[in-house]
């Protein structure tokens, strides 16, 4: 086994693959290794998107882009410019790996399956003589006169460019915080809120349109809302998890929790749109059938699944066999606020399926965003989860790590 090369990347997932075989088809004369301290490479590749592998998203506007961001918004602009989602598509299509755009707005492989994507990279590795290293677990990281020097339980390395793109490594962090790195102390991003609450109590797997709001703060999101046995999740759920990412943390993901189930219409409209149920419905039974079907005559279009319906109907204190005619206004005055913004207590947090995301890592000031290259080291390069950049659900984080891989590749 070598143990000197020109460029040495640290870490076997997608970032560390695009990295080493971008580099490679741009300088193949160039002597290249991945060392990667499991035993297998690109796992968080082959479970990513229900296995399916969420390559990207169709948003090919650098500048709309770089919304779905909570950190990195702002630096990844002029990155985008350079290499963004279109530039994906093209590469994986030279790659032999053709995509496909979803109704919201995801692209996967046509194959539907990650093994796709991991065999475009292995043979790309292949092809281009690429060394990949496993349970290569890095212990130390050294820069010497001439070259850096990576020590591994295995074998002492050493290269002219070193790229870090190990992901949410604490062990790798604490390395680079001993040379002069700050880290920004990682927290959990993208994850589901558990509730208990009658109200949702036996309605595993409903989904609904909502906006969701963080009581006492100025979080809030909108989309499906799926109702699990352990309480909230969907886009929903998850974008304001990403985006509230560090405030859930400090409050210990203790929290009261706004839901609007009208998508977004607010109170006095929904006081309005109730009081014309009552007479335009008036014999109905209230509880029996979510109204919102019975009628295409409504401000805003609302989707009110009849189970969830009934039970809102039950928390706003409206028996089962009352009719829209016997509501008064207490009643109806309750259940627009069951509608408009109940509120339900969120305590603790559940991981969404095995797509964890991390908030935090390499502060993003230490960072030259033209090159990717480490202000305080010459020739040290990171590209993606390592940083303090993470995105929503959608195929936003592997963009992230591709644009990143490609532009270390461009400048080394």
């Amino acid at each position: 086994m070598k143990s000197h090369y020109d460029i040495i990347v640290v870490g076997g997932g997608a970032a560390g693959f695009f990295t080493a075989i971008n580099i490679a088809e741009l300088k193949p004369e160039k002597r290249i290794a991945i060392l990667e301290r499991g035993k297998n490479v690109l796992e968080k590749v082959r479970i990513s998107g229900g296995g399916r592998c969420n390559v990207t998203h169709a948003c090919f506007v650098p500048d709309e882009l770089i919304r779905f961001y909570p950190r990195g918004e702002k630096e990844l602009r002029g990155p985008f410019h350079q290499f963004c989602s279109g530039d994906t598509i093209e590469w994986f299509e030279k790659h032999g790996v053709a995509l496909k755009i979803e109704d919201d707005g995801r692209m996967f492989p046509t194959s539907d399956s990650s093994q796709t994507i991991i065999d475009c990279f292995l043979e790309a590795a292949k092809n281009n003589k690429i060394d990949i290293l496993t349970g290569q677990s890095v212990q130390s990281i050294f820069k010497s006169e001439k070259h850096w020097k990576i020590d591994t339980p295995n074998q002492n390395f050493s290269c002219d460019q070193l790229v870090m793109a190990t992901g949410s490594n604490p062990k790798i962090w604490e390395l680079l915080e001993k040379m002069g790195h700050s880290i920004i102390a990682p927290v959990p991003s993208l994850f589901t809120f558990n509730i208990k609450d009658p109200r949702i109590k036996e309605l595993m797997g409903l989904s609904a349109l909502a906006q969701v709001k963080v009581k006492g703060t100025n979080l809030d999101a909108s989309g499906p809302l799926l109702i699990t046995h352990w309480g909230m999740s969907g886009p929903g759920i998850l974008r304001l998890s990403a985006w509230g990412a560090r405030i859930l943390a400090d409050k210990n993901y203790q929290f009261a929790l706004e839901v609007n189930w009208l998508n977004g219409l607010d109170f006095e409209s929904t006081e309005d749109v109730l009081k014309t149920f009552k007479l335009d419905l008036a014999k109905k039974v209230v509880a029996k059938q979510s109204p919102f079907a019975l009628t295409n005559n409504l401000p805003i279009d609302i989707r009110m699944p009849n189970r969830l319906w009934e039970k809102l109907t039950f928390a706003a204190g409206i028996n089962a066999d009352e009719k829209w005619a016997d509501l008064n206004k207490n009643q109806i005055k309750k259940l627009a606020q069951e509608l408009f913004g109940g509120v339900f207590q969120v305590n603790g947090k559940s991981t969404f399926k095995e797509e964890f995301v991390t908030a935090g890592g390499i502060d993003l000031r230490e960072i030259n965003f033209k090159t990717m290259q480490s202000k305080l080291h010459e020739n040290l390069y990171f590209a993606g989860e390592i940083l303090n950049i993470d995105a929503i659900t959608g195929g936003f984080n592997f963009q992230n790590a591709w644009t990143g891989g490609f532009i270390v590749a461009k400048n080394i």
